[in-house]
């Protein structure tokens, strides 16, 4: 996303570079799931532990107004195969009551030490929030050496984000050595019609050793191969595990903070996260 709890930079939105034109130059037409969480469970329920660790700290990262916890209240499955992350307006307090001064609490999870891969089909099939402004959901990975190199040398994929002034429009990011923040390479896909908080959709991530390609629905929007990057100057780094990332983020750099009629609570369901890999005949 957008950006780390560790205190990295997200995307900005000022003067970015404009998208190159590559080619997709290795598609695959067979892929094996090797994981995959349906959010299978009761009603109330935790996400599973052995996939997802639920962060508790408060984000104040990129501006971020929301305190992540892991109260039901914020992540919990719906009893119907769905993973709810919710976003309220309220202060946390802690169990000794000590009262947050972040106006806002969310969550975010992720898969690290847990589940983590090096090249695949990411998917995602998700519903979004409804939208207004400051509302800040995103789906990504950070390579999984990042306690060691730190960021952004260990590489940062955003396979979606949105800022809920825009709601018909997400984005797809790469951020690496050279190329982050307001540097980052992107492109941004905007639904034919309505918003994204209006159904589910797919979100897609594919990643060879040639590139990579991002995907709504089936529809191929942007792609960013190695030859185009070091053409540009820049180091490719994705060659080594990463991990994933879900949160739902409220205030910061993204979209600006919450205006009075940004409504509350606000929502990011999701129904499956897999990842698949190139099937060996």
């Amino acid at each position: 996303l957008a950006s780390l709890a560790l205190g990295f930079v997200a995307l900005g939105c000022s003067n970015p570079p404009q998208p190159e034109i590559e080619t997709w130059q290795q598609p695959v037409t067979h892929w094996e799931e090797v994981w995959r969480d349906d959010f299978d469970g009761p009603s109330g329920s935790a996400p599973n532990p052995t996939y997802w660790n639920v962060e508790v700290r408060e984000t104040g990262h990129n501006g971020e107004l929301d305190y992540n916890t892991d109260e039901r209240s914020n992540s919990v499955l719906d009893g119907g195969g769905k993973l709810v992350i919710q976003a309220l307006k309220e202060h946390y307090v802690d169990a000794s009551g000590a009262a947050s001064s972040q106006p806002y609490t969310s969550a975010r999870l992720n898969t690290q030490g847990k589940v983590e891969y090096a090249y695949g089909k990411f998917e995602a099939r998700i519903k979004l929030p409804q939208g207004g402004r400051g509302v800040w959901p995103a789906f990504w990975m950070l390579g999984n050496d990042i306690d060691v190199v730190g960021w952004p040398e260990c590489g940062e994929v955003d396979v979606l984000e949105m800022g809920g002034s825009d709601p018909f429009r997400v984005d797809g990011t790469l951020h690496g050595p050279g190329y982050s923040g307001g540097n980052s390479y992107h492109s941004a896909y905007d639904l034919p019609s309505g918003n994204f908080g209006d159904d589910f959709h797919v979100f897609t991530f594919e990643w060879t050793e040639l590139g990579v390609r991002w995907l709504v629905d089936g529809q191929e929007y942007y792609v960013k191969t190695v030859r185009g990057m070091e053409q540009s100057g820049h180091r490719w780094v994705y060659d080594h595990p990463f991990f994933l990332i879900m949160n739902l983020a409220i205030g910061g750099i993204y979209d600006g903070d919450p205006t009075p009629s940004t409504p509350f609570p606000q929502q990011m369901v999701i129904d499956y996260v897999s990842i698949a890999q190139p099937k060996t005949e």
